[in-house]
């Protein structure tokens, strides 16, 4: 079957086969070492029916697939295999181990003979046991704590799921998969590693010595269908008076910082936000693990490299900024500001690179100001606070805070402009607020988002600019119209 291999390991990683160049023979001739296997017998199940797919295997099954996948390996070539399209490798796989089932008289239900074909067909082409997962649109991430335990998390909710992995070593294979399918590595050596997916699903893994009780591989997952802003409306993330204003914010080009807590959606918002930037506009976005997922058509997007093995080479956040700097961008958008790089990031919002955007971690519009003080005061920059804080004033319009709820809904709480300075204190205005209200039945958060009464707000004179007067104006007063 795909001709003789010397042995390798269970583990050993397949690369994404490509199309086929050429025919190849002998797929389902079982080796002799096959056949001379004593048979393995499993008691089928009794009265009940087959478990669902969320009931929790036996150990017996994972001993019986770790048998069968290692005579796979054993009787395979992996070099012919890689020469078949995905489809075709994966209908190959499944008629052998069909007929490795047959030869060692292995017995169990259609469904436990279908859930094993799946799983070894997952090992050996895709990333095992997280397959299911990744292809459910309605989980936001993935949390792997060592080979035993799985949670993802739905509806804003964490949730223990049955998927388990043989063993330590097939888990961290699965991690060298995912990382070097974009250049990088996880070892003993460098043992902390973000990455991601082909389809933008931001991936970190901290591995043994790091992690104690095993490799910790943590997803967090995009929708395939990508949100908009009329979603986030329809899901009550804003008011639709709010989506106005956000909408024109995007459009008049304010700076525009968006902060909120871990998994509260700011990638999300920030993605929302980019729709309504013009298609003529040159945008360049620097990421740690590019994630941004913008639809205009002169997008350049830069990802940071970590060290190589001998510790050198690294391009940090910084680097990327200062660099696009020099690469005629008219919006620079950074996809998580969290050191130095605050500091040139204000520096591009204060010299003429308007409507540019970025995300960072903070409770409250004025934690979000209090934290970029702290980063750019911590990269080395010995500037007064009073200098730090009139870049602050000159260089971002909005703030815009987003927070996850008890009840795991997503909202966006504030609408904060920034205004002035005021000795050396920095002044805002919010906009909109959302305010809870109370809890229904169900224990889902009541509230509403509130108008605070501003009639013109600061950058009212740019939305002047751009033609935007009338809809914001219309849009400030049916928020207060309903907050009344």
């Amino acid at each position: 079957m795909f001709g003789k291999r010397s042995p390798a390991s269970e583990s050993a990683p397949v690369r994404a086969p490509a199309p086929a160049a050429a025919t190849v023979t002998n797929f389902r001739t079982v080796s002799e070492s096959i056949r001379k296997t004593a048979p393995v017998t499993i008691d089928p199940p009794t009265a009940a029916p087959p478990p669902p797919p969320e009931a929790r295997r036996s150990d017996e099954y994972y001993v019986t697939k770790s048998m069968i996948f290692g005579a796979l390996i054993e009787g395979i070539d992996l070099s012919q295999l890689a020469r078949l399209d995905a489809e075709s490798a994966r209908e190959e796989i499944r008629d052998i181990v069909n007929e490795i089932i047959a030869i060692k008289n292995i017995v169990m239900s259609i469904s436990e003979q279908e859930d094993l074909l799946n799983d070894i067909c997952n090992d050996v082409l895709g990333y095992g046991p997280l397959e299911p997962l990744l292809a459910r649109d309605d989980i936001a991430d993935i949390m792997v704590n060592g080979a035993t335990q799985t949670f993802i998390e739905v509806g804003g909710k964490i949730q223990l799921t049955n998927v388990r992995f043989r063993d330590n070593a097939q888990l961290m294979n699965i991690c060298q998969r995912m990382v070097s399918q974009v250049g990088r590595r996880v070892d003993e050596a460098s043992p902390i590693c973000d990455a991601r997916l082909a389809d933008g699903s931001r991936v970190n893994v901290i591995a043994p010595p790091l992690a104690i009780d095993g490799p910790v591989l943590t997803i967090r997952k995009f929708r395939k269908d990508k949100l908009t802003l009329e979603q986030l409306i329809r899901f009550g993330c804003v008011s639709p008076e709010g989506g106005e204003i956000l909408k024109i914010i995007g459009r008049v080009r304010c700076n525009v910082l968006i902060s909120g807590g871990t998994g509260s959606g700011k990638t999300t918002l920030l993605n929302c936000l980019t729709h309504y930037i013009d298609d003529g506009e040159r945008i360049i976005t620097c990421e740690d693990a590019a994630e941004l997922q913008l639809q205009q058509q002169h997008v350049v997007r830069l990802e940071t490299r970590p060290p190589n093995l001998e510790g050198s080479g690294a391009v940090t956040l910084r680097d990327l900024v200062r660099n696009c700097l020099r690469m005629r961008p008219e919006r620079i958008i950074v996809g998580e500001v969290r050191g130095p790089e605050a500091f040139d990031m204000l520096q591009a919002m204060n010299t003429g690179h308007d409507g540019s955007m970025g995300t960072l971690h903070a409770n409250s519009p004025r934690e979000a100001l209090s934290r970029i003080e702290s980063m750019i005061t911590m990269g080395g920059f010995a500037l007064p606070a009073r200098t730090v804080r009139e870049m602050l004033v000159s260089s971002i319009d909005v703030i815009i805070q987003t927070a996850r709820l008890r009840d795991g809904s997503r909202r966006v709480t504030h609408i904060t402009e920034i205004m002035g300075l005021e000795g050396d204190v920095v002044t805002t205005q919010d906009l909109l607020v959302y305010e809870i209200d109370g809890e229904d039945a169900s224990g889902r958060i009541k509230g509403q988002h509130r108008s605070t009464g501003i009639g013109r707000p600061r950058f009212w004179e740019r939305a002047r600019y751009f033609g935007e007067e009338v809809r914001l104006a219309a849009a400030l007063d049916a928020s207060e119209k309903n907050s009344a």
